[in-house]
């Protein structure tokens, strides 16, 4: 893909980023040592690019998406946002980051609140963040309806969650976590829970919402074929560790370290150099 003139200055930055969690507990097992989800993690993401997050289930990709969404805090280390520091961030300071800061989740059956209308749900985070009117949030949500694919508008906004297929509800998770039109977007898994030929039609969306609105992405995966069509640079996260950043083609073609060499393997018609 070809790079902004944004490029090269980063919005994110991650420095020696740890999480860990307590213990769980057992039946007549006693253990006192932490689950370490991420181990000082070093990353960055620069205005503009899709950045790609790989690793298998269990890595601590979707740990960091959390703690990027702010929905955690870390143990250790500091997250920056456009240089700013977003671990003391509270009250209006946090309200305002989360604006600017929007995930999308992986499963769109438990992300939906099944009571809500699709209106309804589109429309929350207008009225959290206090913008607009009434009739001009409606407005604006019946517009995000259509441009991520929901048309007419109108249509939708009385339906509720159960009411539409898998790729439906994913396409309302992604209008509303662009409705407040955000500088980041963190989308976990967005497609793998649906079918090769809508996760090909909800990639060309993200990708196409990306050009239009000017977003920086974090695009979570195990699937480095999706990786290497989505993104930018991809880092290859193993075990709470990154251990390989890249361009997108050089992971594919030139992986230096083991673990990227396995992922690449397993990939169904990846062979290293191709």
């Amino acid at each position: 893909m070809e790079k902004t003139d944004t490029k090269n200055r980063l919005l994110v930055e991650l420095k020696q980023v740890t999480k860990a969690y307590a213990p769980k507990k057992r039946w007549f097992v006693r253990s006192s040592q932490p689950v370490l989800a991420l181990n000082s993690i070093d990353l960055g993401i620069e205005h503009g690019e899709v950045f790609g997050l790989v690793g298998q289930s269990g890595s601590g990709k979707t740990t960091t998406g959390r703690l990027l969404a702010k929905l955690e805090s870390p143990t250790a280390g500091e997250i920056y946002f456009d240089k700013t520091p977003i671990s003391q961030l509270k009250g209006v300071r946090l309200k305002a980051y989360r604006s600017r800061v929007q995930m999308i989740f992986q499963d769109p059956y438990q992300s939906l609140n099944p009571h809500l209308s699709i209106a309804e749900t589109v429309l929350e985070p207008l009225m959290v963040q206090g913008i607009g009117t009434r009739d001009t949030r409606m407005e604006k949500v019946v517009h995000t309806l259509d441009l991520v694919g929901l048309s007419p508008g109108e249509a939708f906004c009385h339906r509720y969650p159960h009411q539409l297929s898998g790729g439906q509800r994913q396409r309302v998770a992604i209008a509303r976590a662009i409705v407040l039109e955000p500088q980041f977007i963190v989308a976990d898994e967005p497609t793998s829970m649906l079918d090769a030929t809508i996760a090909i039609q909800l990639f060309k969306l993200l990708q196409e919402i990306k050009e239009t609105f000017g977003m920086t992405f974090l695009f979570i995966t195990h699937n480095l074929a999706a990786a290497r069509y989505m993104c930018d640079r991809i880092a290859v996260i193993h075990e709470g560790h990154i251990v390989e950043v890249n361009t997108a083609e050089n992971i594919i073609r030139h992986p230096e370290h083991p673990y990227t060499k396995k992922l690449i393997k397993v990939q169904p018609g990846f062979k290293y150099g191709r």
